[in-house]
């Protein structure tokens, strides 16, 4: 006798009634690219439907999020000037402090959370302090601290370091809970590889190193082990979130981080989303089909939270009735 698995497939209401993956616009967080300067919205090239706003044009952007249902935040900050130290990662006036202050003044319901990092205001492009052609790690982790305080003084409601330095869980958290922002969590780039997938996202945030490369701080894709050590050590340190990035190539690292006791996000990257966009405007893919299959398959892998540039468009489809989750 046959195997009938097809019976519980057989109609539309019966495969939702029997899904075990769901999916709520509560578990995206949409990335924002802020950039210093006056009436700004310049899209991204390589990244079509993504833009760069000034704080003066980025009130219809939060309109039109927070009538989709999107409540969670990540932002990116683009400098005029770019110094070797990336002083104005922690300005006091600097483009993120200034933009988390606009956004809680104006959109107080969306919840904010800061990339701490200094690629985008270093001068050579690198996530930290050099040392000829180094990034020296202890120092570097000073900065980072002064960064994620700088955030939390402005108003920033999570932390998320992208760095990579050994140690910056444990020396944000301790910054932050002596200056009495116990209660900011952070949420740790924890999984973080050197990878081909990020290409856009230079382009987006004007982050490319001006020489050299990431590798002796991101960690190397052909290694299956190390991912074990960066999340303990970040776990131990101090950490409320733990963060794989890419996402669609490393389903198996999700997979075997699915059952941390702290909630765990992927971060659907720029070349991830880019390529998905050459293929649709191409005619060679459905995109509603392949978005919402990839969401899935990171749900399925095991994952609580999902950082992605397609949450608008996801939340607009929605709305429009053109999917559901």
């Amino acid at each position: 006798m046959f195997i009938r698995t097809r019976r519980l497939r057989s109609s539309k209401t019966m495969r939702n009634m029997v899904k075990n993956i769901t999916l709520s616009i509560d578990e995206f967080i949409y990335p924002l690219f802020i950039e210093e300067g006056k009436n700004i919205k310049e899209e991204i090239t390589s990244m079509p439907g993504q833009y760069r706003f000034s704080i003066d044009r980025l009130g219809e952007e939060l309109q039109e999020l927070k009538e989709l249902g999107i409540k969670s935040l990540l932002l990116f900050g683009i400098p005029k000037e770019k110094d070797a130290i990336g002083s104005g990662a922690y300005a006091e006036n600097g483009i993120i402090q200034e933009t988390i202050r606009y956004i809680k003044k104006n959109y107080p319901e969306f919840l904010i959370i800061t990339d701490v990092c200094m690629c985008e205001y270093t001068s050579h492009g690198h996530c930290g302090i050099l040392d000829g052609c180094d990034v020296k790690n202890d120092e570097t982790l000073k900065s980072l601290a002064k960064i994620a305080l700088s955030h939390a003084k402005a108003g920033a409601d999570i932390v998320a370091p992208s760095d990579m330095m050994d140690g910056r869980i444990q020396v944000i958290r301790e910054n932050l809970d002596i200056n009495g922002f116990e209660y900011i969590p952070i949420m740790s780039y924890s999984v973080k590889y050197a990878s081909n997938y990020y290409g856009p996202f230079r382009e987006a945030a004007d982050s490319a190193p001006s020489f050299g490369d990431r590798k002796t701080y991101q960690m190397d894709f052909r290694n299956s082990k190390e991912y074990y050590r960066e999340v303990d050590s970040d776990i131990k340190e101090g950490a409320d979130f733990i963060m794989v990035k890419p996402a669609l190539a490393y389903l198996d690292i999700i997979h075997a981080l699915k059952d941390l006791s702290l909630p765990l996000v992927a971060y659907n990257v720029s070349g991830e989303y880019s390529m998905v966009k050459a293929a649709a405007q191409n005619g060679w893919i459905n995109e509603k089909g392949i978005v919402m299959e990839n969401m899935y398959a990171l749900k399925r892998a095991g994952v609580n939270l999902i950082i992605t540039y397609h949450a608008k468009e996801i939340a607009q489809w929605v709305k429009n009735g053109e999917i559901t989750l």
